[in-house]
């Protein structure tokens, strides 16, 4: 079976080297890659993952190229294409893909569309406006004492989310996404919701149209900064599974989630195959809906692939043909642990090229690997080409084991500028 991964970055590499382990697959590229996929190797023929030199958002060039190597099953890791209507595009030239179509991708492509849709299907969600209007949007702030989160409606890497104490900042954060357009088109419209408190969890559930299998709690850290401080970020690293929620609480969370989730998608004609990713607040009121995400959370995905025993290829297979109701989930027991490392400056402005010492040897250490996200090969060395550079993961019996593991692993690696929370999976211990 021929695979083609689209995307760059470490949930795409976590996606390489799961897939690589299915005895199904014989030939895989990923367009465009990173330098650490470039060395991975499927575990049925020992073949490298061909890197190739195409965007994520070549539309046009992905499917010239997936249609020339026969590809049997194209997986979509990030956004912007399921948003820009990859899955319409390869569907309608008979090819099979797994990731949501254009119409399901707005649940993230549109913050606006996504609050109104929870709302119509009683999803618990925060009380929100939607604006577009920035003097009408302040007028919310205020009602709300300026308390709030302001949202762009559009993509915006994972950043578009200004979190306010009080009006002046709330009046500030409308106008750097509506005025100064901060966030580009993407701010043409914002949500503003209300603050909530309480614990952020990350929840995955892989769909097939008619049914969602809910993966385990996962917590992601997005703050820059150690204790949760500094810029929002695309994610700092997480950990999984979280103590917030027993296994019990999860079948709840996901009754009051999912179950109205898949009926407003019937309803509406949505056909949901792919990934759906709530941010999930647990507040003193119950689970409520921060924003949906329509795709693998990064670094989640790092996390949950390291504790997945299933074979991902069927996995996928089954959600992009609806037969998902034929597989059971398998997860190991052990905990699993992701710190991220990231260039100096990110996510502000940071420099790039920076030499990477020390990868084979993190990667030596049991139940660790280190995945790549913003990597090059410069002159057959692996330099840095982003603002999150590396996802570095370990399996332990515990969490404190796992994030022992990791951080030891981190250690061992150097690299001009480097930074990272030396707090990831505290809140859990």
């Amino acid at each position: 079976m021929k695979i083609l991964v689209i995307g760059s970055g470490g949930r795409e590499h976590a996606l390489v080297w799961k897939l690589a382990q299915s005895p199904h697959v014989t030939q895989m590229w990923c367009a465009p890659g990173n330098a650490g996929i470039a060395q991975e190797r499927l575990a049925k023929n020992s073949s490298p993952v061909e890197c190739v030199n195409l965007g994520a958002e070549d539309l046009p060039g992905l499917l010239a190229f997936a249609q020339e190597k026969k590809i049997a099953l194209t997986v979509v890791g990030p956004d912007n294409p399921l948003a820009l209507g990859i899955v319409d595009l390869f569907q309608s030239h008979g090819l099979k893909i797994w990731g949501v179509n254009q119409k399901a991708a707005q649940f993230e492509s549109s913050k606006v569309f996504s609050q109104k849709f929870m709302e119509k299907y009683g999803i618990p969600t925060a009380a929100a406006g939607t604006f577009s209007d920035a003097t009408a949007a302040k007028k919310f702030c205020a009602s709300l004492g300026g308390r709030c989160v302001v949202k762009a409606d559009g993509l915006a890497l994972g950043k578009g989310v200004l979190i306010c104490a009080n009006q002046a900042e709330a009046e500030k954060a409308v106008d750097e996404i509506m005025v100064s357009k901060a966030f580009g088109t993407a701010g043409a419209n914002v949500v503003v919701q209300e603050f909530l408190e309480g614990i952020e969890v990350s929840l995955h559930a892989l769909c097939d149209g008619k049914n969602a299998k809910i993966f385990p709690t996962s917590q992601d850290h997005k703050r820059a900064l150690d204790g949760d401080l500094g810029l929002n970020t695309g994610g700092m690293g997480t950990y999984s599974p979280t103590p917030f929620l027993t296994d019990a609480q999860l079948a709840d969370t996901a009754r009051q989630v999912l179950e109205p989730f898949m009926r407003g998608c019937v309803a509406e004609g949505i056909d949901y195959r792919g990934l759906l990713y709530p941010g999930v607040m647990l507040t003193k009121a119950g689970p409520k809906i921060l924003e949906f995400n329509a795709r693998f959370g990064d670094p989640e995905t790092q996390v949950y692939l390291t504790r997945l025993e299933n074979d991902l290829v069927e996995l996928l297979d089954a959600s992009a043909s609806g037969t998902l109701a034929q597989h059971e989930l398998k997860w190991k027991p052990e905990a699993s642990v992701c710190v991220v490392m990231a260039s100096g400056g990110y996510p502000g402005n940071y420099p790039k090229e920076k030499l990477i010492t020390g990868l084979d040897a993190a990667n030596a250490l049991p139940h660790t690997k280190v995945f790549h996200a913003g990597t090059a090969l410069k002159d057959s060395q692996i330099v840095t080409n982003g603002g999150r550079v590396l996802g570095v993961t370990a399996l332990g019996k515990d969490l404190r084991a796992a994030q022992a593991a990791a951080y030891a692993a981190v250690e061992k690696i150097h690299f001009d500028g480097a930074h990272f929370r030396r707090d990831i999976a505290a809140k859990a211990l």
